[in-house]
């Protein structure tokens, strides 16, 4: 396992797309050149009930197989899980924490955490008319983090779907990169 072994949690609730976001994130750093590997954690997805997805970026192959328990990022899709899930248990000093709201987070952010609060909801439903945000969200982790570049984020959801319902989710991505981006 290298030093340049890189992990996300995505939390969400089952429906919102959280699956699709790390199968995403994953090409997209893939295409970047870099190692990577998603999935989810199993249980009950029923529509709304919280689940979790996980991806792993590395220069070198990655050999692990188990969840992420000490992330390096967390990207939350729907900060009501923040009552019932603790969305910042094991993220890293230093980590990048990724949430979907309006508001002003009013939670207690563990020492040398970074939190970012887009409204994602919002980019959704002014780009797509629907409230599916994992696009808008991945482009926030790319302009946050610089794990994935946006171009290969654009042709990893290119691939996934065809289209003006492409176009309209690189848009949302590139509207939340770009909100990101000049926020930092």
């Amino acid at each position: 396992m290298g030093s340049s072994l890189k992990e996300l949690r995505i939390h969400g609730r089952g429906g919102q797309g959280s699956v699709t976001a790390a199968e995403l994130i994953a090409v997209a750093a893939f295409e970047g050149g870099v190692s990577a590997q998603a999935f989810p954690a199993f249980g009950v997805e029923r529509r709304g009930a919280p689940v979790q997805a996980f991806v792993r970026f590395n220069k070198e192959k990655i050999r692990l197989r188990s969840q992420v328990y000490e992330p390096d990022y967390i990207i939350v899709q729907d900060s009501t899980l923040i009552k019932d899930v603790n969305i910042f248990q094991g993220v890293k000093p230093g980590g990048i924490v990724i949430i979907n709201t309006e508001k002003k987070l009013d939670y207690p952010v563990p020492d040398g955490v970074k939190v970012i609060t887009i409204d994602a909801t919002k980019i959704a439903l002014d780009v797509l008319g629907l409230p599916i945000t994992n696009t808008s969200l991945m482009g926030a982790f790319s302009g946050a983090t610089g794990q994935i570049g946006l171009e290969a984020l654009e042709d990893a959801i290119r691939h996934r779907f065809k289209g003006d319902l492409a176009e309209k989710n690189i848009e949302a991505a590139r509207k939340a990169y770009t909100l990101v981006k000049g926020a930092s």
